[in-house]
């Protein structure tokens, strides 16, 4: 069974990112996105204008709290083969709703990839005062260009 991470947040947090759960690499170095390939941190940067990829991890966390940037999973538990989300299987979902409500500045979440929103918008549906934005995976697996990638996850910058 694989779990996921604690949630990165602060109470000024204006915007939520979820990935579904943390693949294999990511598990083992107990880091969000951790994976050489993912494009994660090159596309949240880029929303930041600022190189987090080029940041040791905890200076990447505290750069996207500055930011208004919290980072969770829909996924708290689950048993997957490999690191692809589409895997997943008997999967227990994260509390979002109840991290959603304790939020007061949240203005939006996004999702990191399909299984994410999936999963994600059945816990959200219902809650007011927030957009909840479907984004294209950082995962290697998900092969449009970065730049289609990019197109998309720089419409977050509007809620931040």
């Amino acid at each position: 069974m694989h779990h996921c991470f604690a949630p990165v947040i602060r109470a000024d947090t204006k915007l939520l990112v979820l990935g579904s759960l943390p693949g294999r690499v990511s598990l083992a170095r107990e880091q969000y996105y951790a994976h050489p390939q993912n494009q994660f941190w090159r596309l949240i940067g880029r929303v930041v204008d600022r190189d987090l990829a080029g940041l040791g991890y905890e200076d990447r966390l505290g750069a996207l709290l500055d930011a208004g940037i919290g980072l969770w999973d829909t996924v708290a538990a689950a048993t997957r083969e490999g690191s692809l989300a589409s895997s997943i299987r008997l999967h227990a979902a994260s509390e979002l709703a109840e991290l959603v409500e304790s939020l007061p500045e949240l203005r939006a979440v996004g999702f990191n990839g399909g299984t994410s929103a999936r999963i994600g918008r059945r816990q959200l549906a219902g809650i007011e005062g927030i957009d909840l934005v479907d984004l294209p995976s950082s995962s290697p697996a998900f092969t449009i260009p970065f730049e289609r990638k990019l197109e998309a996850w720089l419409k977050l910058q509007d809620y931040l």
